[in-house]
Order: C-alpha cells, then sequence, then structure tokens
C-alpha cells in the first residue's frame, strides 16, 4: 500500500497552529455544516431496525435515486425495481471506489486508467486488486491489458469538467475495447462556471448504459459525509456483478441511512441552499487568493480551488501554513500535480473570512 498521503502534512499543521488567530484547515474537505433536519428526522424515524438491511436497497430508495439522477442530471436508468438493478447504495463513495476492481472481479492481471491528476483512492483500489495503473487523460492508442477506466469530472482536486465530446471519446473507447468505463460524479451538483454531464446522461451515450458506471453520493450535497451514503448506478449487468459480491461480503448500507438517503435524494431544497453557501465561500477564498499573487486554474466546479504559485507545492503549503492556513499538497494526486495546492471550500464562514483576511493583509 502507497503512504497515507495526510500524514506528511503533520509539519505544515504545526506550523499553522503557531499562528494567534488558530488553524484554518482547508486541506482534506470534510463538510462542516449542519447535515439537513429532514435527512436527520427520515433516520431517526427509520431507527427501529432489527433485521438486516438489504444490499439491493430498499425500493423506496431505488426509486427515489432514479428520480434524483433524472430530475438533476438527466439521466434515465434502466427499470430500478427490476430483477436486475441500475441502482444500488454503497457505503460511501470511498470504499466503492477502493474496492470496484476488485468486485468487477478484476484481480490480478490487467492495468487500469486513472487520470494525471486523480483521487488517490483509484490507485489504492487497483493495488488492492493486484492491478497496475496508468495515468491518461485522453483515450491511449494501445488498450493491450487495460481492463478499467476511472473517470473523475468534476474532478477532485483541481474542478475539471469533462467536455462532452471527451466524454463521448471515452465511451466510444471502453466499447470499442471492451472496456468497462466508470465516472466518479460525487461532485457533479457543483458547477460554477459550467454545467456538468454524466457519463449516463442521453447526450453522451443515448439511453444505452452498456459497459458504463456512475458513482454518486450525498457527502457533500447533503453534508452528511457521517451517513456514508453513496450510489452506483448505469450497465445493469455491471451494477449487479457488483451487488452480487457485495450480498456475500456483507457490504450493507443500514436501514435508516436508506431511508435518510430516500428522503435526501427526494429533495431538492437542501441541496440547492447548501450549493449557495459553497458559491459564497469559493467567490471570496478566490479573490483572495488572486490578491495574494497566487493563480487558479481549473475550479470551475467541485469542492476545491487548484492553487498555484508556479512552484514547488511543498513550498506554497509552507506559505500558507505561515499564515495559519493549510492545505493539501498536489503531489498528494500525481506527479502532475507537483505545482499546485488543493484548498477547500468547506470550512465554516468564519474560517473562510479568517483566511481571506490572512491572505489579503
Amino acid at each position: 500500500m502507497p503512504d497515507f498521503p495526510w500524514d506528511s502534512l503533520a509539519g505544515a499543521r504545526a506550523k499553522a497552529a503557531r499562528h494567534p488567530g488558530g488553524v484554518v484547515d482547508l486541506s482534506i474537505g470534510t463538510p462542516v455544516d449542519d447535515t439537513p433536519e429532514l435527512l436527520a428526522s427520515a433516520l431517526a424515524g427509520a431507527g427501529n431496525a432489527p433485521g438486516y438491511p438489504t444490499a439491493l436497497g430498499t425500493a423506496e430508495l431505488r426509486s427515489a435515486a432514479a428520480g434524483w439522477l433524472e430530475r438533476r442530471l438527466g439521466v434515465r436508468l434502466a427499470d430500478p425495481l427490476g430483477a436486475v438493478p441500475s441502482v444500488i447504495p454503497t457505503v460511501g463513495s470511498k470504499e466503492l471506489v477502493a474496492l470496484l476492481p476488485t468486485l468487477l472481479g478484476l484481480r490480478g492481471a490487467g492495468t487500469v486508467l486513472i487520470p494525471e491528476v486523480a483521487y488517490p483512492t483509484y490507485e489504492v483500489g487497483a493495488v488492492l486488486a493486484g492491478l497496475a495503473v496508468r495515468r491518461t487523460d485522453t483515450p491511449p492508442d494501445d488498450a493491450a491489458g487495460v481492463v478499467l477506466v476511472w473517470l473523475n469530472s468534476p474532478g477532485n482536486p483541481h474542478g475539471r469538467v469533462l467536455t462532452d465530446d471527451e466524454l463521448r471519446a471515452w465511451v466510444a473507447w471502453g466499447r470499442a475495447h471492451g472496456v468497462p468505463v466508470v465516472a466518479d460524479e460525487c461532485y457533479v451538483t457543483l458547477g460554477w462556471d459550467v454545467e456538468p454531464h454524466s457519463v449516463l446522461h442521453p447526450a453522451i451515450t443515448g439511453e444505452d448504459h452498456t459497459g458504463l458506471l456512475a458513482v454518486h453520493s450525498l457527502s457533500k450535497q447533503s453534508t452528511a459525509a457521517g451517513y456514508r451514503a453513496g450510489l452506483l448506478s448505469g450497465d445493469p449487468a455491471l451494477v449487479r456483478r457488483v451487488w452480487e459480491v457485495r450480498r456475500h461480503l456483507g457490504l450493507l448500507v443500514p436501514t435508516p441511512v436508506q431511508a435518510a438517503m430516500a428522503a435526501g435524494l427526494a429533495d431538492d431544497a437542501h441541496v440547492d441552499e447548501q450549493r449557495e453557501r459553497y458559491r459564497a465561500r469559493r467567490d471570496r477564498l478566490a479573490a483572495a487568493v488572486r490578491t495574494a499573487g497566487a493563480r487558479i486554474d481549473h475550479s470551475e466546479a467541485g469542492l476545491y480551488l487548484w492553487v498555484t504559485r508556479d512552484e514547488d507545492c511543498w513550498a506554497t503549503i509552507d506559505w500558507l501554513a505561515g499564515l495559519g492556513v493549510v492545505a493539501a499538497p498536489g503531489s498528494f494526486y500525481g506527479p502532475a500535480g507537483a505545482r499546485h495546492v488543493r484548498m477547500a471550500l468547506t470550512a465554516t464562514d468564519e474560517r473562510i473570512d479568517a483566511a481571506v483576511a490572512r491572505l489579503t493583509s
């Protein structure tokens, strides 16, 4: 296994802690705003749950998920209540990302394609399955040995959104070579300068989801990271393969969490309210970063600013730590990120304002 990257920030955290105004932690991106009451009420209302939950997901949850996908993303699934499922709940999205190659039976030989700048768990999942990793942002000419493709749009850490043409190219490549294409779309409701499309959108793939999967989460849009509430949807044959293995492993989303997910997915108001909180924080922090002389690349969607001073990322981390601010070094996300840092929008308004004041003083 690779080293756990966050451990290497200990020195920067210690330096930032010496700031008289305290630490502003913009590194990990953990939601801090209250979970909406409608999720908490649904969770409590389903608290009498003496039996085991279903790996398939309740009919209420699968129906709510299909409704959310169509209403918010324009994605029309095959019958979510059919004998072969097109959507299932997952214990958050990170465990799914880490286990997906194994759940799909892709063990011991082959290569997983991941973005040049990428969420580290894609690589962890490949390592767990005994697979190699290759970084690329474009479909390669050579498909030999490739067993899985990960896309991430909007991207973590850099907020890059793949265009419709880029998504179509990956779909066509995957189908031409018989390679599943999986899109991590956990930030898809947080487009700022552009509107992200799902890989399952009809403009990308028509009504046919063959060979395609999409991963979604309530962690950020519903400020429910503590609930561990995610979704996998797309090609029913692939979803069923994952579901069958999850049943054997006992990877079950607790019944109260499934009830909360159904409530959250059926409601748009709380998502829109949270989105506006993040928009306001983004506007203030981005302006301050630019005032401080740094540049923001990409960042057209998602919950992060991809910041550079055209220097090694650890030099920027040290500069920020001197201001009492902790960010994530871009090198966590691959060699191509070595001159950027990731700054999260998930601190409280008070802490964002503290960062703004320090960057502009």
